[in-house]
């Protein structure tokens, strides 16, 4: 069982991790407030405690990985979170962007589709802290409508489209960040679903995640 310690070390290097976010352009000081108040190497395997704050994304298990924190600060600050903002998020992984959406204060309805992960979550280290996430085993391109509506929906995988269900389940004049596939990469989209259930869409940076699937891997 891995031993939980945030020490001053990790404290510093957070610090110095923040500094780096601000840096490289992310200025919403609730995300970076999330960023420097998560011990970031809880989500990691201990062989990776001494660089768990470095800026790049490491494997997980299962094909996944727990992206760079500048990919999680990029989207969270894309996604305007206020507090009781009800998320979902497609893409649970190692439970990471979960719980920076949720230090911010919102309510996060998160969908893993590899049972493994999910089930590695239920005892997810910072379980009683962060109440205010609800895990899912699931399809995410399916969402969750017995939820819905959703004020912000958060992709966090490489989607080859925009999944109209997800659209569906977004409340009107909410925002949905998601990378889609253009070739080799993908772009980071900010779409605002309009009153006639169509989108506005706004063009950001490109990055490199893992792929969006769909259907569950072993339920």
């Amino acid at each position: 069982m891995k031993k939980f310690e945030d020490t001053y070390q990790h404290k510093g290097l957070r610090r110095q991790l923040v500094n780096l976010l601000r840096e490289k352009g992310i200025t919403d000081e609730n995300v970076l407030s999330a960023i420097n108040n998560i011990p970031r190497h809880y989500f990691l395997d201990s062989a990776f405690d001494k660089i768990a704050y470095e800026d790049r994304a490491f494997p997980i298990g299962e094909g996944q990985t727990i992206s760079q924190p500048y990919t999680v600060a990029y989207q969270s600050q894309l996604l305007q979170v206020k507090p009781y903002d009800k998320i979902l998020e497609i893409g649970t992984g190692s439970v990471y962007q979960a719980s920076v959406l949720a230090e911010m204060g919102a309510k996060v309805f998160t969908i893993e589709r590899q049972k493994k992960l999910y089930d590695h979550n239920k005892n997810f280290c910072l379980k009683t802290k962060y109440h205010n996430i609800k895990f899912f085993y699931g399809d995410g391109f399916l969402g969750l409508p017995t939820y819905a509506p959703f004020d912000k929906v958060i992709i966090t995988a490489a989607a080859p489209f925009i999944p109209p269900r997800l659209i569906e389940q977004l409340k009107v004049g909410g925002l949905m960040v998601i990378p889609v596939d253009v070739g080799p990469f993908q772009q980071m989209l900010r779409l605002t679903k309009l009153a006639d259930g169509s989108y506005a869409e706004e063009r950001f940076d490109n990055f490199s995640f893992v792929p969006m699937l769909e259907g569950k891997n072993g339920g």
